[in-house]
């Protein structure tokens, strides 16, 4: 049986990635090596806390000792003005493995891989999130607006998650940047970063049914097309107003009685909802010839006691739908919240600060800062999963807020030998008993 993921093990593997990070100084001055400067950059993240470094090299002048040593092992600890020097080189593809080697491993595990199982395969969630944004700090990567004589300079991300309904985890994975490309004449955009997104990682997912989730902005034939022709299914949020053709078709079939309606009664425990399902196959995704046909569902919820519509969208899917499989169908594409839910939401505003400015640089800086703050995410998100000392201190300290605050006192003022010593540490202080 596989070992589940621990942290030494989520540590051992980015110690092993960041070791071998291109170092681009030339000089003699090389005391910090760029893993060292990695590692730290993580740690913040990993803590939760923007000044974690500054107390640990306090700490290693009082006590001759210090957590990001013992904790992340970081040799010597660089001042922050050298960790972005160190880092801004570094391009992002350097730091694509680790989500797809921690994904690996975590799915060795056959409960948590059971997990995100759905309808025997997964679920993968996109959505752009912009992170940056200024009128004066800029670098050659960012995205430039022009408004009038005022120029807006922005940093943007393709963010793709493992998703599943009811569950409030998501597996973040390997984004995909959207800066200007080589070569390209037009601003680079979400859509071209889906793209290539899906040409880079599609092979990942080999032997495996993976769904994609998107919103409407995505629902055009050359990204269906192009997630067909890579063996990945679809489930994306289809708008009347970008799809006249199709909608269309689906009201002339309507007519003609060929789209089927089921209906629920569905009790919240607060009141009844009634749930109506309508779908129908083989419908052009635009105007013909040569379009793409699809599969075409929606659902609307209306208070039983009031009337009132409460839900309503629409979705096309190359999924067969039938009057059995349209509600896990639909319940999928619902799922695609989940990127902004527990993903955008999270980061920007549970303690990573995914639009702070750690610091912008001259070349991949505030790239290279946000896949440090994923990765972060996902370590958290792994041993949640995975970790049972982890679980049992996150239930019992109720919110995440009191457990980040609880490591940031602890490691400020105590030395711990090991990741294990601080959560066995935390244990007994809270008098819990034992496993």
């Amino acid at each position: 049986m596989t070992e589940p993921l621990s942290f030494g093990a989520l540590r051992a593997l980015l110690t092993d990635v960041f070791g071998q990070l291109p170092d681009q100084r030339t000089g003699a001055n090389t005391q910090y090596t760029v893993c060292d400067a990695a590692l730290g950059a993580f740690g913040v993240f990993f803590m939760q806390c923007p000044s974690f470094l500054a107390y640990q090299r306090d700490m290693q002048r009082r006590k001759g000792c210090n957590n990001a040593q013992s904790l992340f092992g970081v040799a010597q600890i660089p001042s922050d003005p050298q960790i972005r020097n160190l880092l801004d080189p570094i391009a992002p593809m350097h730091l694509q493995e680790p989500f797809w080697a921690i994904l690996e491993r975590l799915m060795e595990d056959k409960t948590v891989a059971a997990g995100f199982a759905f309808e025997g395969g997964w679920l993968c969630s996109l959505d752009g999130t912009q992170y940056f944004s200024s009128t004066t700090i800029h670098c050659p990567h960012c995205t430039l607006t022009q408004r009038g004589e005022t120029s807006y300079y922005a940093h943007t991300v393709l963010l793709p998650v493992l998703a599943k309904p009811g569950k409030k985890e998501v597996l973040v994975l390997e984004p995909e940047f959207i800066i200007p490309q080589d070569g390209a004449d037009k601003q680079d955009c979400e859509r071209n970063a889906a793209h290539r997104w899906v040409l880079r990682n599609a092979v990942r997912f080999a032997g495996r049914r993976v769904t994609i989730l998107a919103d409407h902005l995505h629902c055009n034939q050359p990204f269906c097309e192009r997630l067909l022709e890579h063996r990945l299914d679809f489930i994306l949020t289809c708008k009347p107003d970008s799809h006249p053709t199709l909608y269309e078709e689906v009201a002339l079939l309507d007519k003609l009685g060929a789209v089927t309606q089921c209906e629920e009664r569905v009790w919240t425990g607060q009141g009844h909802q009634h749930w109506t399902y309508r779908f129908v196959a083989h419908v052009p995704l635009r105007e013909p010839p040569q379009a793409l046909y699809v599969n075409w569902c929606e659902l609307t919820i209306t208070s039983e006691a009031t009337r009132e519509e409460l839900y309503h969208n629409a979705f096309v899917t190359n999924h067969e739908l039938t009057e059995r499989t349209v509600r896990s169908t639909i319940a999928a594409g619902r799922a695609r919240w989940k990127v902004e839910n527990e993903g955008h939401n999270v980061l920007k505003n549970h303690g990573y600060h995914l639009e702070h400015n750690y610091g912008h640089g001259q070349q991949y800086l505030s790239t290279v800062v946000v896949l440090l703050v994923l990765l972060a995410f996902l370590c958290h998100t792994v041993l949640q999963l995975c970790d049972r000392p982890d679980q049992r201190l996150r239930a019992e300290l109720a919110t995440r807020r009191t457990f980040f605050d609880d490591l940031r006192a602890l490691t400020r003022y105590l030395f711990f030998e090991s990741w294990d010593h601080l959560v066995t540490f935390m244990i007994a202080g809270l008098d819990m008993t034992p496993d």
